[in-house]
């Protein structure tokens, strides 16, 4: 292993830089590369297959990039990709590494956050087909009913930046409603995509108020603080400049762009090489 690197965060595109931020904001004194698969997003209506091998790519272009550690900031990819990567490549390949996701930090704590203990979530198909959730969730607390909903236009909406136009609204109260007609009792939705988070004031008007509407970057960035906490072998490796690297498989001027909107500050890529 590596004396020194930077954290790595993967997403297939901009999603990923929500919860980026978060990581950012609580620990800043780290270095982190940031890989959005621009190119080949999105990566919701994929096969496991598919999405799985280009994850796999991505993880492995930033194990080369010196990353030790791998953060998938991305719930298609921890749906899809995850448990294999974890069971059979890096063992095989990788054993020092490691790549964590952002569905089981989210299912550790989902109780905190409703009292009916019904919960909606919200994600592309990918992750809603993959039933990770319903399976994390029920692992951690069976008590827990889960009601899915995807929202394939979402994505879309919001790379394009159209999601603040007024044409995003009808597909906005359409998944929304779909999920509230499942259970009358549902408290808290989870917004189990990433990108979804840019949606916040428009999903706030939607929902009822006493719906918490939770998104993952605060989750992800406490879960990962503790990670570090407890595996100290890991955290002295990495290297402590606050260097923000970010690269795209994309067009980088077309990534800087959008980026901005996801991250709250401008930046500047380069291609993935």
């Amino acid at each position: 292993m590596q004396k020194s690197s930077p954290i790595g965060i993967f997403d297939s595109g901009y999603g990923g830089l929500t919860v980026f931020r978060s990581i950012a904001e609580k620990l800043p004194d780290y270095d982190y590369i940031y890989l959005g698969d621009n190119a080949r997003s999105p990566y919701g209506d994929h096969s496991f297959d598919t999405i799985y091998r280009y994850t796999l790519e991505c993880v492995e272009w930033l194990f080369d990039k010196g990353c030790n550690l791998v953060i998938l900031a991305c719930n298609t990819a921890s749906a899809k990709a995850l448990r294999t990567i974890q069971q059979k490549d890096l063992p095989l390949k990788y054993p020092d590494r490691r790549v964590l996701g952002v569905i089981r930090p989210t299912a550790e704590v989902i109780d905190n956050y409703t009292s009916t203990k019904q919960i909606g979530v919200m994600g592309t198909r990918g992750t809603v087909n993959s039933q990770s959730y319903l399976l994390e969730i029920n692992k951690f607390f069976p008590e827990i009913k889960v009601y899915q909903q995807a929202c394939p236009m979402w994505v879309p909406l919001i790379e394009n930046n159209e999601h603040e136009q007024p044409g995003a609204d009808f597909f906005v109260k359409e998944y929304c409603d779909a999920l509230m007609n499942q259970s009358e009792n549902i408290d808290c939705v989870l917004l189990a995509c990433t990108h979804y988070p840019l949606l916040l004031p428009k999903l706030k008007e939607v929902f009822p108020d006493y719906i918490n509407i939770l998104t993952q970057g605060e989750i992800v960035a406490s879960s990962l603080v503790s990670y570090l906490g407890r595996h100290p072998e890991m955290e002295s490796t990495f290297s402590k400049t606050q260097k923000k690297e970010f690269f795209t498989s994309g067009d980088p001027k077309a990534f800087d762009e959008h980026a901005s909107i996801f991250f709250g500050e401008e930046l500047i890529s380069e291609k993935m090489g």
